[in-house]
């Protein structure tokens, strides 16, 4: 049979997984086609290793729905921790500056985030995978090195606070593909005087995709490889 009139295959489909944390993208990604023993396997979109949540995999042919799933928006739900900043913008980083936040009130922080809210300019942090001559970032900044960086434009369309007791803001975002959420942490700290981090993030949302269809990796490792499929959805079905 040749390929163009190849049958659909059960597993060229997408598999949505609620991140536990400490795994990363490519530990999921690795452990899923190891276990199943599936040829081809990607995802959607990298978390961090701290951040927990939607990670869309990718199998089969459904890996050309690769650039689909990055471009959509996505939803995210955190913590910012005021009056610390850290290497990487987030609490795993080395702290570099504390400051005492207890001055800030939840009104200050409201009224912080407009100027971090529609189309902004977003300098990327050197902890990141955005490359400089084929070298991520982040092996620079392992080596203490610092570069500069070229802003990005990234939109962000909803950035609210859903709770807050100082230092700690709970909020929830919604951005478009390249954000950087603990850069945006970052500036609401830099903006209030008192600096800031990115203590917890879950992603809640990927274009049409929703944490809510997400199945718990220890879930998925509990079916048979014939099973799997019906944890599995159909790309044509859910993407434009």
């Amino acid at each position: 049979m040749s390929r163009r009139n190849r049958q659909p295959d059960p597993f060229d489909a997408l598999l949505l997984v609620d991140t536990p944390a400490e795994w990363t993208s490519h530990d999921v990604v690795a452990k899923i086609r190891g276990h199943f023993r599936l040829n081809k396997v990607g995802h959607g979109g990298t978390l961090d290793p701290m951040a927990t949540g939607l990670l869309v995999l990718l199998i089969g042919r459904a890996t050309k729905c690769s650039a689909a799933i990055m471009g959509g928006d996505k939803t995210y739900s955190g913590t910012i921790q005021l009056g610390r900043t850290t290497s990487t913008q987030d609490i795993e980083g080395e702290t570099l500056n504390e400051s005492d936040p207890s001055a800030i009130t939840e009104e200050q922080l409201k009224r912080a985030l407009p100027a971090l809210t529609g189309e902004i300019q977003q300098l990327p942090p050197m902890v990141s995978a955005i490359k400089k001559d084929g070298v991520a970032l982040y092996k620079l900044a392992r080596k203490g090195i610092e570069i500069e960086r070229e802003t990005r434009t990234v939109h962000i369309h909803r950035f609210e606070i859903t709770h807050f007791k100082n230092p700690y803001a709970n909020v929830l975002i919604e951005c478009s593909k390249g954000t950087y959420v603990r850069t945006l942490a970052h500036d609401l700290g830099s903006a209030l005087g008192c600096g800031g981090c990115l203590s917890a993030l879950r992603r809640d949302a990927s274009g049409p995709l929703h944490i809510n269809q997400a199945h718990t990796l220890d879930d998925i490792l509990t079916e048979t490889r014939e099973t799997l499929v019906e944890r599995t959805l159909n790309p044509a079905e859910l993407l434009p």
